[in-house]
């Protein structure tokens, strides 16, 4: 079945279409917090926290990337939840060859980045991306547990079990 757009009509499939489309844009999380331009600085912070403290890290689920043949072989596509309780920390670690995109879905926690001369706060709802030059670590100074979820890509030859 073809719909014909009339003259100041949508079809109705095609306006619905349309909606679903703009209602998911709206209700997509907004941008991390940003390092503040003046504070962007080439190692910036000095590495902080070697050991993971108060923190669960749960993968949900885990993909093979190998039948990709090429670079991929090795890899693998990795979705966790991490629960990181007031005081807990994330160890200082690096995203070079560990791309990375963090959903903070509840709770604040702060971002202590090699590129950044202050603390970045992060909130619920606000989703960042980790990738290239970056080493960092994680730190909740809120009174509530910061529930994270992580979607990463973990390269050949990496410890699944304690890459955070």
């Amino acid at each position: 079945m073809t719909h014909k757009p009339t003259a100041g009509r949508l079809p109705l499939t095609l306006a619905a279409t349309l909606g679903l489309v703009a209602s998911t844009f709206a209700a997509m999380p907004a941008a991390a917090g940003e390092c503040p331009p003046d504070q962007v600085a080439a190692g910036a912070m000095k590495p902080g926290a070697t050991a993971p403290e108060g923190v669960t890290d749960e993968v949900l689920a885990s993909i093979d990337l190998s039948s990709k043949g090429g670079d991929w072989k090795g890899s693998a596509l990795r979705f966790r939840k991490l629960v990181v309780q007031p005081g807990g920390v994330v160890p200082w670690h690096s995203h070079e060859a560990r791309p990375a995109n963090i959903l903070i879905l509840e709770g604040t926690i702060s971002e202590y980045r090699s590129t950044c001369k202050v603390p970045i706060e992060h909130k619920a709802g606000e989703v960042t991306a980790e990738f290239g030059d970056l080493a960092h670590w994680w730190k909740n100074n809120g009174d509530k547990p910061a529930v994270l979820y992580s979607a990463d890509i973990l390269p050949p030859m990496s410890d699944h079990a304690d890459t955070m």
